[in-house]
């Protein structure tokens, strides 16, 4: 389990409209509220926690190479509720829903870019309602 991740924005405002949309539909609420940050955490917890921010060496934020937070959704709706979201606010498509079963059988992912191009995956490790 991590306390938390972040990513940088050079448009706070427009990453809040973006978040609260995606990571809502897995259930993150939009917790804290700064000049220069936000951060989400699922409803009613503390943690973990999701940060956008403004880079602390005031330089432009760049997304990083490699670097992907996966979040995980309860069911294969909310994976599907979280690209939808991420598309209609800016986002671009890395991967759409569906199977990945060269992860494992029942992995359920969809994987997008944020307005300042960080990657983010939501995924969903439960079969299938009537799957074996």
């Amino acid at each position: 389990m991590y306390s938390h991740v972040t990513a940088g924005t050079n448009d706070i405002e427009r990453s809040r409209a973006f978040y609260d949309a995606t990571l809502g539909a897995l259930g993150f609420v939009r917790r804290w509220d700064f000049p220069a940050s936000s951060g989400y955490a699922p409803q009613g917890e503390m943690r973990p926690q999701y940060w956008i921010l403004r880079p602390f060496d005031e330089n432009p934020a760049r997304a990083g190479n490699g670097v992907m937070p996966g979040f995980l959704a309860l069911d294969r709706a909310a994976v599907d509720a979280f690209y939808r979201a991420a598309l209609a606010h800016g986002g671009q498509d890395e991967g759409p829903p569906g199977l990945r079963p060269h992860y494992h059988p029942h992995y359920y992912g969809a994987y997008v870019r944020d307005p300042d191009g960080n990657k983010l995956c939501a995924c969903c490790h439960q079969p299938y309602p009537g799957d074996k």
